[in-house]
């Protein structure tokens, strides 16, 4: 099908791995499309304690992660069958859910176990896992008394969010009119399954022909875009926002922090508005998925050169070398 909502699907399904990948765009001629791939056929999802088929992975209408966005969740990626910084991502994991009084029926050494099985369990070799834990079913009402049996779900598949042009070009930005959470409403170190801020966010990006938007905090601040952490770089330094700008503190985002530190680079925490990216040398993304990506232009205006710059190319390099263990 082309036109709106482009959907091109590419099954290699009698290869080993039985690996399908789809491209999937809202338009013919917006930007380029996501690459959504995975071992469709073979999927295992860890539910319940077990592995089961994809298609038996199923929650309780009543679970109030589904009603009320009522869990936590970690994405964590996979590099050369290895999974990055697992400990990392755990640790977190577990925080969120005692932020919220949401007690996961695993212990850390449990779920780390878990997440290993279901890797080997799907061939992941380079990959991602998604972690979900929700409080269980209940009532149709807000009362946690009243849910019992939270649930662990992992899933482990084959991602790529962004095509690799991206990586070489840069992204273009806009800045989106949903700001970020008060953190004074919810911790923005909570890594909740409600993300609708992000998603609302995230949908102004699309509507404008971009992929990705920056979000604002409640005083104009610079947070971070819908699932990523922001860097730029002035005068030879590397700036980022500071945790009290109501930030997710990234795990990528700590580990690119430490590289820079390893290169010499000095990295300073501080608040920014949008003025100091529109003057940056450089500017660039972290996440999980994302890894580090470049941003050239913000609200239609070139950040440097309009290209990737050479500090962002040297933390990209110092990260592929990271993640596969060099």
């Amino acid at each position: 099908m082309i036109g709106t909502g482009l959907s091109v699907y590419v099954d290699y399904g009698a290869m080993t791995n039985q690996v399908a990948c789809r491209f999937v765009s809202t338009s013919s001629n917006s930007f380029p499309p996501l690459l959504i791939c995975g071992t469709e056929m073979s999927l295992k999802v860890y539910i319940a304690g077990e592995l089961v088929d994809k298609a038996d992975a199923k929650v309780s209408v009543f679970d109030h992660g589904f009603l009320y966005g009522d869990g936590v969740f970690e994405g964590i990626r996979v590099y050369n069958g290895r999974v990055f910084l697992m400990d990392e991502h755990i640790e977190r994991l577990y925080e969120s859910a005692l932020a919220i009084r949401l007690e996961i029926p695993l212990s850390p050494a449990e779920m780390a176990e878990a997440v290993n099985k279901t890797v080997a369990a799907n061939g992941i070799t380079e990959g991602y896992v998604r972690l979900v834990i929700s409080r269980g079913a209940g009532t149709l009402g807000l009362d946690i008394r009243r849910t019992s049996d939270p649930q662990v779900i992992i899933i482990a598949d084959t991602i790529s969010l962004y095509p690799p042009e991206m990586y070489r070009d840069g992204l273009k930005v806009i800045t989106a009119s949903t700001i970020r959470n008060h953190a004074g409403a919810l911790s923005p170190r909570i890594k909740s399954l409600n993300y609708l801020n992000n998603i609302l966010a995230k949908i102004e990006a699309t509507d404008t022909g971009c992929i990705e938007a920056l979000m604002l905090n409640a005083q104009g601040e610079v947070a971070e875009c819908t699932g990523d952490n922001i860097f730029i770089v002035k005068d030879g330094i590397l700036k980022t926002p500071p945790p009290e700008a109501g930030i997710l503190e990234g795990i990528t985002r700590g580990a690119v922090m430490g590289l820079a530190r390893q290169a010499g680079l000095t990295v300073r925490e501080v608040a920014m508005v949008r003025h100091d990216i529109y003057i940056a040398d450089e500017c660039f993304l972290t996440g999980t998925a994302a890894e580090v990506i470049p941003v050239v232009d913000l609200d239609g205006r070139k950040i440097g050169a309009g290209t990737p710059g050479p500090v962002t190319n040297d933390l990209l390099e110092r990260f592929q070398t990271l993640k596969t263990g060099g």
